[in-house]
């Protein structure tokens, strides 16, 4: 059950993120101003999303440290280090690559569209 708790965390994580970047979720009105007279140029706590996407790929750089630690570990023959942390290290590390690839496709994608947008 252990495994399940790493997965369950992994997806903490991804929501928390995902809830920073909807931080201030909403529609504008015409004249930029959302509802309830909140102007988000006036928000001093305001997410960048520069900062939340650095911390994502920060964490996945981070899970893949990690994963090559642990199988240098188990060739190196510590005791401590089984063949399933191995493998549960190498499939999160894994997992959050492409889920990192699969967000900069997106972010790519949509940057196009936007791009190619008639004026």
């Amino acid at each position: 059950m252990t495994d399940r708790v790493d997965i369950n965390r992994l997806l903490t994580e991804m929501r928390s993120i995902k809830s920073q970047t909807q931080a201030f979720g909403g529609v504008e009105g015409a004249n930029g101003i959302r509802p309830g007279g909140i102007n988000p140029v006036e928000n001093k706590n305001r997410v960048d999303f520069g900062d939340v996407f650095s911390q994502a790929i920060n964490k996945v750089n981070n899970i893949q440290q990690e994963s090559g630690a642990v199988s240098k570990a188990y060739i190196q023959g510590d005791p401590n280090v089984s063949i399933s942390q191995v493998m549960i290290a190498s499939q999160k590390s894994s997992v959050a690559f492409q889920a990192a690839t699969q967000v900069r496709n997106k972010l790519v994608e949509a940057y196009k569209d936007v791009m190619n947008m008639p004026i």
